[in-house]
């Protein structure tokens, strides 16, 4: 069995729930994580407006208020004609999980959060992602470079599986961001559907481990 965590690093509730995620993975680190991309608005090219802008600083302050994490207001409003596209940061997500296999991909996902939220950097942009993706594995201590991230996330290839992880997500069922599952021998079970603490996680996850464990003997 292991946990399997469907999200977007530029989805806020996923920023808000990453904490709590990896508080949870640390009480079972006898489940492994899987991290599948779901792309909240892969492709998009409309540039956000003023509107725009001030729906997505009211659901900030929400998930502010639930999880404490700091976010960059100032930074996202003086941004111009800036285009809403989550594919090239979940891109950078497959990118790292490609050159470094064995790291700990929940990191790296945090660390792009961060960066744009906490640090009001521009995840759009291929080279931004490729050094903060570079920076989490090098913390990690794997031998990489931002131009070897580079290199992967320019890929087609790699274009060609985020793609495919967008499809993955959808035949999971899961229609909203975040959402954690757990992956069992006989499928998938729900262990949040949506921003939850650590706590509820813990909870919920314990009970489908006793029921599994229940129906087994």
């Amino acid at each position: 069995m292991k946990l399997v965590f469907v999200g977007d690093p530029m989805c806020s509730w996923c920023y808000g729930f990453g904490k709590e995620l990896s508080a949870l993975t640390d009480m079972h680190p006898e489940l492994a994580l899987d991290i599948v991309v779901g792309g909240v608005r892969a492709g998009a090219t409309d540039i956000l407006d003023e509107e725009g802008k001030q729906f997505r600083l009211a659901h900030w302050g929400r998930v502010e208020a639930s999880s404490g994490l700091p976010f960059n207001r100032a930074a996202f409003q003086a941004r111009e004609n800036f285009v809403y596209d989550t594919e090239p940061v979940c891109r950078a997500v497959v990118s790292a999980r490609k050159v470094a296999p064995q790291a700990d991909l929940l990191k790296v996902f945090r660390a792009l959060q961060s960066a744009f939220y906490a640090e009001g950097r521009d995840t759009t942009d291929g080279r931004v992602l490729s050094e903060v993706a570079a920076s989490s594995l090098q913390e990690q201590g794997h031998a990489v470079d931002a131009d070897a991230v580079h290199a992967v996330w320019k890929d087609a290839d790699t274009i060609a599986e985020t793609n495919a992880e967008f499809r993955h997500a959808r035949a999971l069922g899961v229609r909203s961001f975040p959402a954690l599952l757990l992956e069992t021998p006989e499928g998938h079970e729900v262990v949040s559907s949506g921003y939850a603490r650590a706590a509820d996680l813990e909870r919920q996850l314990d009970m489908l481990l006793k029921r599994r464990g229940a129906s087994a003997a």
